[in-house]
């Protein structure tokens, strides 16, 4: 299903939710945030997408290659990015019903308010995104050129 197509609406919609989210977003951190619910989710569709962005604005293969495994490699990342990731997490799995305080809490230490603000709805928008395209089947972008598609 091109879902796109039979709600434009829906798309424009969406559009506008993802646009306001990133605005006063650090880039990097929120690509990261992308890439990480995308993986969690396994929507191919964004992760094609987002790790070409990624790559796109400079990050390193390594890092992009270690963003599943993000609290395990030490410094790779920094205290910011690991708290972004940290509460992407959290708020994709929902395991437990809630954000855990302490995860939120430190969100709260790097990132002001209204940064703070940003980052939730960029996390709540990159998790749309990511149901509707696993839920629509949608081909990653890479493949539907190596298809002719």
């Amino acid at each position: 299903m091109n879902l796109w197509k039979l709600a434009p609406e829906v798309y424009e919609g969406m559009s506008a939710f993802q646009a306001a989210a990133s605005k006063g977003l650090d880039g990097t951190v929120s690509e990261l945030v992308k890439i990480r619910a995308s993986q969690i989710n396994r929507c191919a569709f964004c992760l094609d997408m987002h790790y070409t962005e990624a790559r796109e604005r400079g990050e390193s293969q390594q890092r992009l290659d270690l963003v599943t495994a993000w609290n395990e490699v030490g410094d790779l990342f920094t205290p910011r990015e690991q708290a972004a990731l940290a509460l992407t997490e959290a708020m994709t799995e929902l395991t437990d019903g809630f954000v855990p305080d302490e995860v939120y809490a430190r969100a709260a230490e790097h990132f002001d308010e209204t940064e703070l603000a940003h980052l939730i709805a960029q996390i709540v928008a990159i998790n749309s995104w990511n149901r509707f395209q696993v839920t629509t089947r949608a081909v990653p972008t890479s493949l539907q050129r190596k298809a002719g598609a």
